[in-house]
């Protein structure tokens, strides 16, 4: 059988599934390649926490077995993959990014964990993140600081930044990660990749450590949008383990995604979005939402009036919710948090019933058709990702550096739409720049339709020059 080269290590989850089919690659080459480009990056990228190379062998040679007696279970068997560490995995640490979890090893996995295992995919490992999720940069006192692969002095944003960084990194096919106020669209940003934070309860949370039980989304990230879809087809679905988690049909998401941009309805918010928007990312932005126009996409500029009011309820309850949530370890154990976390922890005891209370009201109402009513005749909306370029790792860590990151991306956490980065271009330097699109409650199925417009109209997004 063929050995595997640095080109199929940059395959699509596609190109290298129907490889395994057809048995021109196996299973036990792609891990053994994968594991050996991780030990060669990681020094630089730091992207993983916890290596599971034995396992990730174990299930390769089990993947050949079960692809070799007739047992193919589909594009994700025998692809190797890893999830953020905070999605519980059995037999192995899952730490959260933190020194209070550091050595918990849970007895099952999470769903979505389990689902891509079922699914056939292989496990590399857990990857990093900022601690506890709370925060955009992976930068982590504990664990040491995911670098952007483009540029190793900076961010590679967060908080699911080592998902972002192993797959265009080519170390691993596709990673899980959690998006709470743009966690998983972030990253996939700042570091050049597709990342889809699907509908509120379309994929369960069951055993992920929680940042905000409202708000907590967890999806897939990939170098491609039909890599994220079929990624997000094999975690999708009801979960009675999972109280939030809905029980609703899974579209195929593949179904119509090669549509392109003809007919393709798009609406430009022109409130909040555009704010203090850095003029390197909104020339770009703009630059690939008037390429879809050009290859026959109908864009439609919107006003937003309630963005804002969003955005700023949904800041609200991360903070109550965070705070709820680490009420048994913090202020008693403060001194196990790094310094980052525990300042914003120490802030969110201001945030008052009142405030709270009205936020949730929006939250609900939003959710139950309000801000679907924004999409009128459109079939998603379309804006940067984030407004700010890359920090560098040493601007990441001044405590109570003021950003607001997520001005834009915690809108759709608050509303429950899906959302989805998409990168549209390079900065001044050379750092890749996101595009996001919307779609309605449920309808993954358009958002990464609309995704696949560009990426088609785009063309081929270059990956970075890690050598090897």
């Amino acid at each position: 059988m063929p050995a595997t080269t640095p080109d199929t290590l940059r395959m699509t989850i596609e190109a290298a599934a129907e490889a395994i089919r057809a048995r021109e690659i196996s299973p036990v080459s792609l891990v053994e390649s994968c594991l050996a480009r991780i030990e060669t990056l990681e020094p630089r990228l730091n992207a993983f926490i916890t290596v599971t190379a034995d396992l990730a062998r174990e299930q390769a040679r089990q993947a050949e077995r079960e692809i070799h007696g007739g047992g193919y279970k589909g594009p994700l068997h025998g692809i190797p993959v890893a999830v953020k560490d905070l999605f519980a995995t059995k037999g192995i640490r899952t730490t959260a990014g933190s020194r209070i979890l550091a050595e918990w090893v849970p007895n099952e996995d999470a769903t979505v964990v389990r689902r891509l295992r079922e699914a056939g995919a292989v496990l590399l490992g857990k990857l990093g993140l900022h601690e506890f999720a709370y925060g955009i940069s992976s930068v982590n006192p504990h664990f040491g600081d995911v670098r952007n692969p483009w540029d190793t002095t900076k961010i590679p944003g967060g908080s699911s930044g080592g998902s972002a960084v192993a797959v265009v990194a080519s170390e691993a096919y596709a990673a899980l990660g959690s998006d709470t106020g743009g966690s998983i669209r972030i990253p996939a940003a700042l570091c050049g990749c597709v990342g889809l934070k699907p509908t509120f309860g379309r994929a369960s949370l069951a055993g992920a450590v929680p940042l905000s039980w409202s708000l907590d989304h967890p999806g897939p990230l990939a170098r491609t949008v039909r890599d994220v879809a079929l990624t997000m087809r094999a975690i999708a679905g009801y979960d009675p383990r999972d109280p939030i988690s809905a029980d609703r049909p899974v579209a195929d998401l593949l179904d119509g995604i090669d549509r392109g941009p003809q007919g393709l309805r798009v609406g430009v918010p022109t409130d909040h979005v555009w704010d203090d928007c850095d003029p390197a990312i909104a020339a770009a932005v703009r630059r690939a939402i008037e390429a879809l126009a050009r290859a026959g996409a109908a864009i439609h500029e919107i006003p937003w009036r309630r963005a804002a009011e969003y955005a700023k309820a949904a800041s609200a309850i991360l903070g109550v919710e965070a705070r709820a949530y680490h009420e048994g370890a913090f202020p008693g154990r403060s001194s196990e948090y790094g310094p980052l976390v525990r300042a914003r922890l120490a802030l969110q005891g201001d945030v008052d019933a009142d405030t709270y209370a009205r936020s949730l009201e929006l939250l609900r109402d939003g959710r139950a058709g309000m801000a679907d009513s924004d999409l009128d005749g459109l079939d998603v909306l379309a804006m940067p990702t984030v407004p700010t370029r890359a920090w560098t790792i040493e601007e990441a860590k001044e405590v109570g550096r003021p950003s607001e990151w997520t001005r834009i991306t915690r809108i759709f956490d608050l509303t429950g739409q899906p959302a989805i980065s998409i990168p549209c271009g390079m900065d001044q330097d050379g750092m890749p720049i996101g595009l996001q699109f919307a779609a309605r409650m449920w309808d993954e199925a358009g958002a990464l339709r609309a995704a696949r417009a560009y990426e088609l109209v785009r063309g081929p997004f270059p990956l970075p020059a890690l050598g090897g």
